[in-house]
């Protein structure tokens, strides 16, 4: 993963890693992070807890940041808004672009479920309601 990342990057780190996941990961993620990159900790789909060596932080002069969007929408929802607008304008503009590895009818989503049961999936599944 860390050569990943920093063959996609020309050798600088990213900028920002966003990591649901967690695990092994994480740790992974962070050593592949640029100079004064921030790491958003989201949440850990692996189910477990990572246990980041902190001088990792000193040596990239990065910053750990946590993401609750739950608790975010509860405490500060003008924040909150501001935030989305601002990932949907980016959306707009072409800098966001979502990895949707499948899109399947209503009709058909035991077969997407089956999908992410098996590991097969990267980025995010669409299920199509209605008539387009």
């Amino acid at each position: 993963l860390k050569e990943r990342i920093k063959e996609l990057t020309g050798g600088k780190g990213a900028d920002v890693i966003y990591d649901p996941v967690g695990g092994d990961y994480s740790e992974a993620a962070l050593r592949a992070i640029g100079w004064g990159g921030r790491f958003l900790v989201v949440g850990f789909a692996n189910g477990e807890i990572p246990k980041i060596p902190l001088n990792l932080t000193l040596l990239k002069s990065c910053q750990i940041v946590g993401v609750f969007w739950g608790a975010s929408i509860e405490r500060d929802v003008s924040h909150f808004q501001r935030r989305n607008d601002e990932l949907l304008q980016y959306y707009v503009e072409g800098k966001l672009k979502p990895l949707v590895s499948g899109v399947y009818p209503l009709e058909e989503a035991a077969r997407a479920i089956n999908y992410l049961v098996a590991r097969k999936v990267t980025g995010k599944l669409a299920l199509l309601t209605g008539r387009s």
